[in-house]
Order: C-alpha cells, then structure tokens, then sequence
C-alpha cells in the first residue's frame, strides 16, 4: 500500500470542499485549526490505521473532554473520508446524555441584561444592538449577515445556509431600532452589521467585543459567546410557546433531539427538582 503522508495541499484541497458545502465559517475555522494540529502531531509520519486511535488517547490523557475530543475526531474523520482513507477513521467517544447543563456555562436573564446596559455605557451601539438582534431572534452568529436594511423592511430574514433557507421573524421592535441604527450610520442598503471599513463582522470580532463588556456587567467571561445568546432565546421562546417543535423550526434544527439539548435545565434547577419529589424522609 502506498504511504499516506499529510500534506498542505491535501488540507487546502479538503478546506475548498468544505466550502463548497457551504459550511458555517466558524465550523471550516475550527475543523482546519484541529487538522493543523493533528498534522503536527504525525510530524511527516505516515498515517496508518492506529494514528487516529493514538491522538485520540493523547487527547484524553491530556485533559481535553469528551465532547471536545469528539469535535477534534469529526474533523479528522470527515478529512479522512474525503481523502478515501476510511479505513483511518476512529470511533467517537460514548458520551451519556447529560440531564442537566453545566450552570457555570449558563447566561441568565439578568445577566444578559447587564451585558446590554454595559454595552450601553460604554457607548457600544453596534455591540447592544447586535446582541438585542442574536437573542431576540435566535440567529447564528454566522446568519448575522442576513440581516439587511431590505429584511428588517421586510420584518424578516431569509437565511441561506448548507443549502437550507429558513425564514427568520424579526420583532417589530427590534426592526424599529435596527432601522434607526442603520439612518444613524447612514447605511442605505445591504448589512446593517459592518465593520468601520464596510466590511461584514467576524465570528472572532463579535466574540471579542462580547467579552470586553463583561468586567463592567459583572458576567462571568465563561458565559459570555454569541451562541448563549441563541440559547437564552430558545428557552425563553419555550417557556412562552410550550412548542418544541416550533422552535425547532425557529432554530432551524433538522432533528429535535439537538433542540432538545438547548432545554436542558441547569444543574441548580434540575436539584430542586429531586427535592420536590420528597423522597427523604
């Protein structure tokens, strides 16, 4: 059998498909920063059949969780399954469902709004208004781009993504201000999120900007990512329709299962459920 040996343009050449598949940017960041640091680990040795199997005990031994290690394997696999080396593939970890998430990882109510009043004080329009947007809506981060002067017009978003388009509601209130904020920066047409050089905000950019208000909010920096905000709105939005499969819909989930990981309860809450039960005596 010929040796496999990594190379650069095997990695480029997997990057453009993933492209073209019109993977989520974050999503093509992510997978090529792990395949980057699985081909430094090979170090320019052939890949054979346990190579995936031993990075992924290095992985665990090193500390990185389950779910992390999982996220690193799936880029690996899918570059392996690309390259018609399926033969290299790993298996994933077994993960049990978890019945509650972590409540350190929890953005609250309150919480969010510190992080708006924060954003306020600071004079961070663009950063208020963009969180307003994300948890009032439930967008990606990645679908940030969607929101045009003709959408909120329109008073909503048609997202393309993967080759889905779903239909995203914007509030009436939410429009009125992304109207007056995009007068304000006399946007006439097009996105109204854009750099001071015209160009479209980047996952990293928003992410950062977030974690800069969090000292003056008082929010643990732990809690603070654009993908919270989508969490908040999805148990929100639940707790006012009762209707998973709705929101599904409104997240633009496939499968409900991956819904139903966004109501998980915390750990906190889910304690206070055992209690109820009485079963203490």
């Amino acid at each position: 059998m010929e040796e496999r040996i990594l190379k650069a343009e095997q990695l480029e050449a997997y990057i453009g498909h993933l492209r073209q598949e019109e993977r989520a940017r974050g999503t093509i960041e992510k997978y090529l920063r792990d395949l980057r640091a699985f081909f430094s680990w090979m170090g320019g040795r052939p890949v054979d059949r346990g190579a995936a199997a031993e990075w992924k005990a290095l992985l665990l031994e090193r500390g990185d969780s389950p779910s992390t290690v999982n996220v690193k394997l799936s880029a690996l696999n899918g570059f392996f399954k690309f390259m018609g080396w399926e033969e290299n593939r790993v298996k994933f970890l077994r993960i049990q469902r978890r019945a509650f998430r972590d409540q350190g990882r929890e953005l609250t109510r309150p919480e969010y709004v510190r992080l708006l009043a924060a954003a306020r004080a600071e004079g961070r329009d663009r950063l208020e208004l963009l969180m307003e947007a994300i948890c009032s809506t439930g967008i990606r981060v990645s679908e940030v781009r969607f929101l045009t002067v003709e959408a909120v017009r329109r008073s909503r978003a048609e997202v393309c993504l993967k080759g889905k388009i779903r239909t995203i509601l914007i509030p009436g209130k939410l429009a009125s201000k992304l109207l007056k904020y995009a007068r304000k920066k006399k946007i006439a047409s097009g996105e109204i999120f854009l750099t001071r050089s015209g160009r479209s905000l980047s996952r990293r950019q928003i992410w950062r900007e977030m974690k800069g208000v969090c000292v003056r909010a008082g929010v643990e920096a732990g809690k603070v990512f654009p993908h919270n905000l989508r969490h908040l709105f999805a148990t929100s939005f639940y707790q006012a329709s009762r209707d998973i499969v709705k929101l599904a819909d409104v997240l633009g989930h496939s499968s409900i299962e991956t819904t139903r990981i966004y109501l998980m309860t915390s750990g906190a809450e889910h304690a206070r459920y055992l209690d109820r039960l009485g079963l203490v005596t």
